[in-house]
């Protein structure tokens, strides 16, 4: 877990801030140190102008560049006139570019991964219409979809399996409406979903889900109800309390309900199904990954080189829409914020799993946390990428420069900010460990 903690963490911040050096470098400025970590300076090697350095504070990473309130909190620069290979001295568009390298570094990466990854392997294809389940208070739900419904058309178009089901609703009509035409019991019947009710970011928030699935364990936490019980990775999960379940959703929620009560379960491994009953712990965990299981009729679709390039950027389009869209679920409290986000615990524990299935899937998982960083750097916080941006295009609307002392107190409060969430994250890491 620490090897591949450090590998990924020390993979994701060094391209990030390679972005940053490689655009400052172009822009003509002098970089005076690159640091994986933020100050103060472990130790490093100063070649030419540049400290190439690891820091002690391992949440994340920094170039110094001469010139600009960063980071570092060195404010002498100031004392001086602006000098030509300075980042203030430069125009808004170069410091820009500087700012947003970072970023378009990240999404280089993942973009990379997601394309070779489609390229590499293909696609499973689930070859129906059916709807398996449908989430309660979902738009479907309300729209009256019903299990077993089968979608024939969508806004007059056929469709005839699941992946066109949702590039059709969120991609080919985009502001439309949706007009539903399904077959229930042998019957036709058509069924009208508003565009305002259809979220515009996760597929998974239209409240359709294909079937038949089944709630398929993914992994086992070490020390955990699931692995003292004997569930195994593989096992899928059939009734929990004496009730079928078919989402994975269902499974969360009925642990949750349970938490420090004995809870009987039935779940299949191989062709042998078998019973007993599991005690979640206090906090309403039994310790799996848990995903829905397509088990249905399925295709495998290739890709050229070239075919697998708009798969790629559908996905790296994909995830800050899906990040956004769990931040707004957290904000209106149908997700819990200790829940949501993990810290550098987590991603280990994540790196290792999908590292144990391969080099595809770690590399796979290495574009998504790329993804979720360049995000993460974009948002307009005080420190991150995002903020220094904000206070640079409002220097360039406003035509003034914001005085330095009030960019520092910015940044040291943003800095303090950052601080302050990792300590809250990397406490509720260990409190899931």
């Amino acid at each position: 877990m620490v090897f591949y903690a450090v590998l990924t963490l020390g993979i994701l911040v060094f391209i990030h801030e390679l972005g940053h050096f490689l655009a400052a470098k172009l822009m003509g400025m002098r970089v005076d140190r690159f640091s994986l970590g933020f100050p103060p300076r472990a130790f490093g090697i100063k070649v030419g102008d540049t400290d190439y350095c690891i820091s002690w504070i391992p949440i994340g990473g920094f170039v110094k560049i001469a010139g600009m309130v960063d980071e570092s909190m060195d404010t002498e620069f100031l004392n001086a006139e602006p000098q030509p290979w300075e980042f203030r001295s430069k125009s808004l568009l170069a410091r820009v570019f500087v700012i947003s390298a970072g970023v378009i570094m990240n999404t280089l990466l993942a973009l990379g991964i997601f394309w070779y990854v489609h390229y590499h392997q293909g696609k499973q294809i689930d070859l129906t219409t059916t709807v398996g389940y449908v989430l309660e208070g979902s738009a479907s739900q309300t729209a009256g979809i019903l299990p077993g419904d089968k979608i024939l058309a969508i806004n007059g178009k056929s469709v005839s399996h699941w992946d066109e089901i949702l590039l059709t609703i969120y991609l080919e009509n985009i502001g439309e409406d949706i007009s539903l035409n399904i077959e229930r019991q042998g019957k036709p019947l058509q069924i009208q979903i508003p565009r305002s009710s259809i979220p515009e970011t996760s597929p998974q928030l239209l409240g359709l889900v294909e079937g038949p699935t089944l709630p398929m364990i993914h992994s086992i936490e070490a020390g955990k109800p699931a692995e003292k019980f004997g569930l195994q990775a593989g096992d899928y999960v059939l009734t929990l309390n004496d009730t079928a379940v078919t989402l994975d959703q269902q499974v969360i929620r009925m642990v949750q309900a349970h938490a420090l009560k004995p809870l009987p379960i039935t779940y299949k491994r191989g062709d042998s199904v078998y019973s007993g009953t599991i005690t979640p712990n206090e906090n309403g965990r039994i310790g799996v990954r848990i995903e829905n299981k397509y088990l249905g009729p399925t295709k495998h679709v290739d890709f050229t080189i070239l075919e697998a390039f708009p798969e790629g950027w559908r996905e790296v389009v994909q995830a800050p829409v899906l990040f956004f869209t769990s931040v707004k679920q957290i904000i209106v409290g149908k997700l819990s914020f200790k829940d949501s986000f993990g810290g550098p615990i987590k991603i280990a524990q994540y790196a290792t799993e999908s590292a144990s299935y391969g080099i595809l899937s770690y590399i796979y998982f290495l574009a998504n946390l790329s993804m979720a960083l360049a995000t993460l750097n974009i948002l307009p916080v005080p420190a991150l990428d995002g903020g220094h941006l904000t206070i640079m295009l409002l220097e360039g609307v406003f035509r003034r420069e914001i005085p330095q002392k009030v960019k520092i107190a910015i940044q040291q409060a943003g800095f303090l900010l950052i601080l302050a969430l990792m300590a809250f994250v990397i406490y509720n890491d260990i409190m899931h460990f």
